[in-house]
């Protein structure tokens, strides 16, 4: 038995990475983890109540209060929404409508990676969908026609993460369910920071491309003016989307949850008018969307219980107590735990690493004077890294799945852009006020 709830929290840290590492799933490595805990420590419960009682109380009510949430609803929409436009032609058409407008550019048609992720990630709400439907339409158009493959293959996997930080994202409804941050507010946050990180990208593409003109083919590519315009259709169908499903949030006129309902009607439509909607189309679609929400939502409900257990020890207490007894600057707080997020972003998921830090994490970052929506941005940008960080990167996995390149090749190419979004991490962090400008116009929640 274990009295000290500071050690025990090590202990069950301990335990809980060797669950992970041992391939149990993670919503059951979870759940384990705070059996352990309440097997672990020393209780002083009432003769009347037995352990194993109070641990299945815990578990049955967890279960419960954690999936029984309105909010949580809008994530299998968005995934639904994102997984028609990766099956259907819309992906295809938004390449092709960028493409006449790049070409003047310094660096050209290698801000195709961001420009579509950028726009992609506004209508799929996943990086990993973002990363996959993209990659697979520009690596090969970009391999084919000259351009360095060494930053097509980078800025593919900065871009793809931008899934998770332009709303609708899937890690910011997972958020403000588990930390009862408006959903709406959170989106809207999110788009300033995303615009910021997707500038970045390019500022940095485009100072490669004028010191190194190696990275582009010679010969440019010509578009008329008339031709531009006429890439404008390809365009609208994806303008219309996002309009219809963050405008609709933003204007108040819907919820997260009814927002995500109507994105996927959108989406239905918008196939159904390419006519590149079919019923196995939509099958896949659909079973895909719900092998990805049972996924999420068995790791919601394991980090739950875990949560309800770090509560129910007083681990959470004891350790913002420790914190806080270092006497740690705001600021010096906000390093360590973005050190922290690094370092899981190696061996964890980003949604993992949402659920199971932020129960014990949130209430140390109240306790400093950090605005939770706000907090809600940084630790998306923590998961974007996570996103591209050796060696559980799921980016960089799907990356070499459609690249076929070789995992050091790609994180080398990758570097760089993990570099960028730490700086825009430490711009948005000294000037929170990007992350919290537009949510205090926003109609309702």
């Amino acid at each position: 038995m274990i009295a000290d709830p500071l050690l025990l929290s090590v202990v069950l840290m301990a335990i809980m990475f060797f669950f992970l590492l041992s391939s149990i799933w993670i919503g059951a490595s979870l759940m384990l983890t705070g059996m352990a805990g309440m097997l672990l420590y020393e209780h002083h419960l009432p003769p009347t109540i037995s352990l194993f009682q109070k641990a299945g109380d815990l578990l049955a009510g967890s279960l419960y209060d954690s999936l029984n949430s309105w909010s949580l609803a809008a994530l299998p929409m968005f995934i639904l929404m994102g997984e028609i436009l990766y099956h259907s032609s819309i992906s295809t058409r938004l390449l092709n409508g960028l493409m006449p407008w790049l070409t003047h550019i310094p660096g050209r048609l290698l801000h195709v990676n961001v420009a579509a992720c950028s726009l992609f990630a506004a209508v799929s709400g996943s990086s990993a969908a973002t990363t996959a439907t993209v990659g697979k339409i520009t690596l090969s158009e970009l391999k084919s026609r000259g351009y360095s493959k060494k930053l097509a293959l980078g800025s593919l996997a900065g871009s793809g993460t931008l899934g998770f930080l332009i709303p609708p994202s899937l890690i910011m409804i997972i958020y403000g369910v588990l930390s009862d941050v408006s959903i709406g507010k959170l989106f809207i946050a999110g788009i300033l920071p995303g615009l910021l990180l997707g500038s970045a990208y390019s500022v940095y593409i485009m100072f490669i491309a004028s010191i190194d003109r190696s990275v582009v083919p010679e010969q440019r590519e010509q578009f008329t003016m008339k031709a531009r315009f006429a890439s404008i259709k390809e365009l609208i169908p994806i303008f219309s989307l996002i309009g219809l499903v963050l405008g609709s949030i933003y204007g108040g006129f819907a919820t997260p949850t009814e927002a995500a309902a109507l994105g996927v009607v959108g989406a239905i439509l918008l196939a159904l008018y390419f006519r590149s909607f079919s019923w196995q189309i939509f099958k896949d679609s659909l079973f895909n969307a719900v092998k990805t929400t049972v996924m999420i939502s068995f790791i919601i409900a394991g980090a739950s219980f875990l949560s309800q257990v770090v509560g129910f020890l007083g681990i959470a207490r004891a350790i913002s107590t420790y914190i806080a007894s270092l006497g740690l600057s705001p600021y010096m707080l906000i390093l360590v735990i973005g050190i922290m997020y690094i370092f899981l972003g190696m061996i964890l998921d980003g949604i993992s690493i949402v659920v199971m830090t932020l129960p014990i994490v949130l209430p140390i970052i109240v306790t400093a004077g950090f605005d939770p929506l706000w907090f809600g941005i940084f630790l998306v940008f923590m998961v974007e890294l996570s996103q591209i960080t050796p060696p559980v990167g799921f980016s960089l996995f799907v990356i070499q799945s459609i690249s076929g390149e070789d995992i050091s090749y790609i994180l080398k190419a990758t570097f760089p852009f993990f570099v960028i979004m730490i700086l825009i991490v430490v711009v948005v962090t000294l000037f929170p006020e990007i992350a919290t400008y537009l949510p205090q116009y926003m109609i309702g929640k």
